[in-house]
């Protein structure tokens, strides 16, 4: 590890825009049992940072207030009962906190190899979207091979992540996005786009499925998303909720889910045991990691910033505008 005594990290003025967003001096922090310290490379933005820097989350107990959910750089040293790596390994991992720093503590079973083919710096962009659409889609939902998927958002990180994971393991895709840049995004990675802007998505999913419906939606709209994607299930589909957008509640018809057999379901993937991470983190580099060496899966990368312009990448996600990952580099 290096020998100096402090790093720099981004810290949060008051809750507020991104301009509160501030690079400030801190130690260096101390891994801890069965925990590694990782010298980190990059950072990946997620719309749970937003959340947070505007105090709309709350943190549990043991959850970092410095933001950041997923990293990628090099073990910089081991806390007692780290297993498995060494100093100077090369990996990426899931955080519950603390990413927007040169260092960054974290379980060592939540840490991943970089993926054959993929940098360091595009690895950082991996985590939170491949634990998330392993454990709701592939968990949560069911997906199973030759079923159909619907997915809200479609050029997200957690988007392009879904609709590429699907396709390689032999799912046709159906997704939703806001402009014609993007459902070209969209299709370029093999999903069949509707522009929800320009289209009902409930009427064009009917037309496309034949009248079928999907077997599974990622939704992270809710509100009155949500009667719309139950309309939008096929006999025994599954509903998976990853967040509510536009809003926490919403109507459903009770006869519609019984009468097709539905499920409703969803989950949050920082509140997650470590146990439950470790075991999706083994499951990733088992079946999932493999597909970037065969070139079914890759990274997308909307934008680079350095970690001095922070606010600026904030900026760039809430302006919606971006396809793919944003990314915070701490060198």
């Amino acid at each position: 590890m290096s020998q100096q005594a402090a790093m720099r990290q981004v810290e949060i003025e008051r809750p507020g825009g991104p301009e509160v967003l501030k690079i400030a001096s801190a130690p260096i922090p101390e891994p801890r049992e069965g925990e590694v310290l990782i010298q980190v490379e990059a950072a990946g933005i997620n719309r749970a940072d937003l959340s947070q820097r505007m105090g709309r989350y709350p943190l549990r107990p043991g959850m970092p207030s410095v933001l950041g959910l997923e990293v990628a750089g090099t073990i910089a040293a081991l806390g007692p009962g780290a297993s498995r790596w060494k100093r100077g390994d090369a990996v990426c991992a899931l955080l519950t906190g603390g990413g927007y720093a040169e260092y960054a503590a974290a379980p060592a079973v939540q840490c991943l190899p970089i993926p054959t083919g993929v940098s360091m710096l595009e690895a950082a962009s991996l985590p939170e979207a491949f634990f998330t659409v392993w454990l709701d889609v592939f968990g949560l939902g069911g997906l199973r091979e030759g079923e159909t998927l619907l997915v809200h958002g479609g050029s997200s990180g957690i988007g392009v992540t879904a609709i590429q994971l699907a396709r390689a393991l032999g799912s046709p895709v159906f997704a939703t996005a806001g402009s014609e840049r993007k459902c070209a995004a969209c299709r370029h990675l093999g999903a069949s786009a509707i522009n929800y802007r320009t289209e009902d998505f409930e009427q064009s999913l009917r037309r496309l499925t034949g009248g079928r419906g999907v077997d599974v939606i990622l939704d992270m709209v809710g509100g009155s998303y949500t009667l719309r994607n139950l309309r939008s299930l096929a006999p025994r589909g599954r509903l998976v909720f990853i967040n509510y957008m536009e809003s926490n509640k919403a109507e459903i018809d009770i006869a519609l889910v019984l009468g097709k057999q539905l499920t409703i379901t969803g989950s949050g993937l920082r509140p997650q045991s470590v146990e439950r991470k470790a075991q999706i983190a083994r499951q990733l580099e088992q079946q999932v990691w493999p597909l970037f060496a065969a070139g079914k899966i890759k990274p997308v990368i909307d934008s680079l910033y350095p970690m001095e312009n922070v606010a600026e990448a904030h900026r760039r996600m809430e302006s919606g505008e971006h396809i793919g990952k944003i990314l915070l580099r701490m060198s």
